[in-house]
């Protein structure tokens, strides 16, 4: 059986499909990885030159987008991430997703977890309920938390301020990486305050680093299509910029699959590797990983349908071999499953993201994805891979 073959068969039992694929990939030599299957010469030699460490381009990356066969972008963002990541490591985090509040005044289309000020199922968490969610995630072997929430019409930079202090004064250690660029903003406008001193105060009071949550596509006519109350684009990149300026390392996301195009995509890809460009001049960390994942549509006034597994992983090898400046691209099992999420190592991941302890946003849209340490290291592992626990900012735990 052929590589190809093996990579479009019909799915084996669980842990097998990823297993056999592996074992034909890598029992071939990069030489003959590189050999065209299909792909337009033209691409061929963008990848090329991609694999060789030069940088490629916005229209290049939409032509390799749009005509590369998947075998060939996924063998080609294979072999950058084996230059970036030379091991056979591949890393997962243990913590949880807490969401303080789904309370939100932006109702964006694609989001079926928020709900309106007033509604019987809005919530806010108090601080022992929260401190109980610490406790839990680091009795499981934890090192912090990812903490976001909606855009609560009531809460002003006080409120921030004292939940971080509280959390810093009872788990000294937890690395606390909260708040995305539009709830920053939120802040910023709801207290008349800059982006700056919003920032600067939350770092103060305990944030160490900030999701790249509100992405979504950073193409204003996209954003004002799925969510015309939200942050654009440019106040998403004022934050990281100003986050990255202060000393606040910082991921970057994508939510695609919803009414972008593939030059949306490009474009969304492009505004990050050029801010990380800036960022990494000034002497900043910036952004330490890229996570992309794909819209999913249940429960959501957007609807519509959800795009193909092959698609995101096309999407995702393309983001490897493009955001040359970016160290970490991390694997969507949630969205994706556990499957497609070890055959994203193929595609250039060299993470597998949380284990999930608990998630919330997609779990409303129809995308449930909680796993343990033991099953995410098997995944890791059936792959090829040697698995390691890091914290937060790609630290491996010991």
């Amino acid at each position: 059986m052929t590589m190809n073959e093996r990579m479009t068969q019909d799915p084996e039992p669980r842990g097998t499909v990823a297993a056999g694929a592996v074992a034909a990939w890598d029992g071939v030599e990069d030489s003959a990885l590189r050999t065209p299957r299909h792909t337009p010469p033209a691409a061929i030699e963008i990848l090329d030159r991609a694999v060789a460490g030069d940088r490629i381009e916005a229209p290049e990356a939409l032509l390799l987008m749009r005509e590369t066969a998947l075998i060939d972008l996924g063998i080609a963002a294979d072999l950058v991430r084996r230059r970036i990541h030379p091991d056979s490591v591949v890393t997962y985090i243990v913590d949880r997703n807490i969401n303080y509040t789904n309370v939100c005044v932006v109702r964006c289309s694609f989001c079926a977890f928020y709900r309106d000020p007033g509604h019987p199922e809005g919530y806010l968490h108090s601080k022992e309920s929260l401190f109980a969610k610490i406790e839990e995630t680091l009795s499981l072997g934890g090192t912090g938390v990812l903490m976001q929430g909606g855009h609560h019409p009531d809460l002003s930079i006080d409120w921030y301020e004292d939940l971080l202090r509280s959390i810093r004064e009872r788990f000294p250690s937890l690395h606390i990486h909260a708040f995305s660029p539009p709830e920053i903003d939120h802040v910023a406008k709801v207290s008349r305050l800059s982006i700056e001193e919003v920032l600067r105060r939350l770092q103060s009071a305990g944030l160490n680093s900030i999701p790249g949550g509100g992405g979504e596509i950073l193409s204003d006519e996209v954003r004002r299509r799925i969510s015309p109350l939200k942050t654009l684009s440019a106040g998403w990149l004022e934050v990281m910029e100003t986050a990255h300026r202060i000393g606040l390392p910082t991921t970057a996301t994508m939510m695609f699959g919803h009414v972008e195009s593939y030059a949306d995509r490009v474009t969304h890809m492009d505004r990050i590797r050029s801010l990380q460009d800036r960022s990494l001049a000034r002497g900043a960390r910036g952004f330490t990983a890229f996570i992309s994942w794909t819209y999913k549509a249940e429960n959501t006034a957007l609807g519509g349908r959800e795009v193909s597994s092959a698609d995101y992983l096309r999407t995702q090898a393309l983001s490897r071999i493009f955001l040359d400046n970016i160290p970490n691209i991390q694997s969507s099992w949630v969205t994706q499953g556990k499957e497609i999420g070890q055959v994203a190592l193929k595609f250039g991941a060299n993470d597998m993201g949380s284990t999930m302890i608990e998630e919330n946003v997609v779990r409303a849209a129809g995308a449930y994805g909680c796993t343990t340490r033991t099953e995410i290291e098997r995944l890791i592992r059936d792959a090829g891979y040697v698995p390691h626990q890091r914290d937060t900012l790609y630290n491996l735990v010991t």
